[in-house]
């Protein structure tokens, strides 16, 4: 559907989508599953020649100058393609926390050499969420200390943007000194995720804004996990309704039984409200930017537990198949439980929602 989108965005959907079907077959998602990569090489050359690297950088630095709901419409993509290509943190966070906090020196050094590939970021910004293990990064003097998890876009990263314990963002070389990187396995194979462990790790301070880049990154964040679930999601629903149009019981196709109706029409139901929901929050980040953290919160509290239920939904009209490697359902099914989780679940993000409005107190 296109309502919402302008004729540039709906092609830049399609254009991203045909691309993707090209490049990123399921079995080639596979394929990097068995092998343990998170990345694609011949997906991400793919993206690259579309442009996508450079999507957010401005035009003056070499880049598209596009805005988050650009970035939105790909992320659906993605999500629908279940695509293993580090875009959120190196493509989204890492250019806006350097437009966002980077003085004028800092943008013209890193943000063309991120429009042309030349530098992958990664961002380490979970802490600014919610401190989990006693884990928070400390910094004095340029030095950094502690332990920052939950790194996005982690395998491959040779730079990182990591907010310390005040929420202000340091730019991190990973081969500086006192550097320890760990990947750590979550239930999706095609995102890389890791743990800094610091130990007095020289940095690069960005600006001192009180925090609220970071904060600006953790809104687009969670608008492009909100968004990738959403073409995950619409990814199930469709291999839900055409399997109940194939697969036969009793002498019938199973879509002809009211039940296995209602189950597709209801993840259907949910599903739709979604898009309206993502798109307007993806279009508030950059034109309404006080509304931008509450409805970020909205988007991606719901879509997480919408998706949650449409993915379980769907692999019980599969049935017994829907639990089976060969049919892949899985893949789906584990990117929407990634980015359910990530930047805060929906328990989380709702009680955000209620400080934001006043609601209850601020912890």
């Amino acid at each position: 559907m296109d309502f919402g989108l302008s004729p540039e965005q709906a092609m830049l959907r399609d254009t991203v989508g045909r691309c993707l079907a090209e490049t990123c077959p399921l079995d080639h998602v596979r394929s990097c599953s068995e092998t343990g990569s998170a990345i694609s090489d011949q997906v991400m050359a793919a993206l690259h020649d579309i442009g996508l690297t450079a999507l957010l950088v401005p035009e003056v630095h070499g880049g598209l100058g596009m805005t988050l709901l650009d970035a939105a419409v790909v992320a659906e993509q993605l999500g629908r393609a279940v695509a293993p290509a580090p875009f959120l943190a190196r493509s989204v966070l890492a250019p806006l926390a350097l437009m966002l906090a980077g003085s004028a020196t800092q943008q013209a050094e890193w943000l063309p050499r991120i429009a042309s590939g030349a530098v992958r970021f990664g961002v380490a910004i979970a802490g600014i969420v919610e401190e989990r293990d006693g884990a928070r990064v400390r910094a004095e003097g340029g030095i950094l200390t502690g332990t920052a998890l939950f790194a996005l876009d982690f395998a491959g990263a040779d730079h990182f943007i990591v907010a310390d314990d005040s929420g202000r963002l340091h730019l991190l070389a990973t081969a500086a000194t006192g550097v320890e990187r760990i990947a750590l396995q979550t239930i999706d194979a095609t995102r890389s995720v890791g743990e800094l462990r610091l130990t007095g790790a020289m940095a690069e301070p960005l600006a001192d804004d009180g925090g609220l880049a970071a904060r600006r990154m953790r809104d687009a964040g969670r608008v492009l996990l909100a968004a990738d679930s959403l073409g995950a999601g619409e990814a199930m629903i469709e291999k839900a309704v055409a399997y109940a149009g194939e697969r036969e019981q009793f002498g019938r196709v199973i879509g002809s039984f009211q039940a296995v109706k209602h189950m597709c029409a209801e993840m259907a139901a949910r599903h739709e409200p979604c898009r309206a929901l993502v798109w307007y929050a993806a279009h508030a980040f950059d034109a309404i930017p006080d509304e931008a953290a509450l409805v970020a919160c909205h988007a991606k509290s719901l879509t997480g537990d919408v998706h949650r239920f449409v993915a379980r939904t769907s692999t019980e009209v599969h049935g017994g198949m829907g639990f089976t490697d060969l049919l892949g359902l899985h893949f789906w099914f584990k990117r929407i439980g990634f980015d359910r989780q990530v930047l805060g679940g929906p328990e989380r993000v709702r009680s955000e929602a209620a400080q934001l409005q006043g609601f209850t107190a601020t912890i």
